[in-house]
């Protein structure tokens, strides 16, 4: 069995050091800031997506200076490296379930690769997974079928013997079109959205469940 694991919004509560690190890149490019809640809306394709919508201010990603891009994502980027988890926190029974799940144990997030690391690091998370993959280490990230695929691939585990935990609609489609068992989770971020929409296989209130529906 190979568990393939959403980062934010699934193992991690990440929306505050993202909001920040968003907000120090629009003041200091003299732009309108916005409040987390509407931020934490945003997060979930990649940072360079969300670093658009941030210039767009909104979901709706606008026409933006390639220049201006450039600059906003040299800003984000430094910023967020140097503060990745002053305020991220592990959901509660994420620590506890990982320990008692004896299969292997992979993330595959849309945040970029140099990020995951250093955050499963600081929050002594990295000893429980067997590997992880950024959004830029493979071709395509989520929704695409490609890094579960590709993951699959690595560990040499058949599909039907993987399951896509996440949050989010990428998660699950991800999951769908790749013809792997998704489960998810409805205390993330999904953008706003009702996960039950994309009829995920199982829907989980409580990381702990895994225990009972793996």
């Amino acid at each position: 069995m190979l568990l393939l694991f959403d980062l934010d919004g699934t193992l991690i509560d990440s929306a505050k050091d993202l909001a920040t690190s968003i907000n120090y890149m629009l003041k200091t490019l003299n732009k309108k800031t916005y409040d987390e809640k509407i931020i934490t809306k945003w997060i979930g394709n990649g940072g360079e997506v969300l670093i658009k919508r941030a210039l767009s201010g909104g979901m709706e990603i606008k026409e933006i200076d390639e220049k201006e891009f450039l600059k906003a994502k040299e800003i984000f980027f430094n910023h967020y490296k140097n503060n990745l988890a002053n305020n991220t926190t592990i959901y509660d029974g994420v620590i506890e379930t990982l320990k008692n799940l004896p299969y292997k144990k992979v993330i595959i997030t849309n945040k970029p690769h140099e990020f995951v690391k250093p955050i499963l690091e600081k929050l002594n998370l990295i000893e429980y997974f067997d590997g992880y993959f950024g959004g830029d280490y493979f071709e395509e990230k989520k929704p695409s079928p490609l890094p579960l695929l590709k993951a699959c691939e690595i560990y040499k585990t058949p599909i039907q013997k993987a399951i896509m935990i996440g949050d989010s609609k990428n998660d699950i489609l991800a999951g769908k079109k790749a013809n792997i068992k998704t489960i998810a989770v409805d205390y993330g971020y999904n953008q706003g959205e009702d996960i039950k929409t994309y009829n995920p296989d199982i829907i989980i209130n409580d990381f702990r469940k895994l225990l009972e529906v793996i």
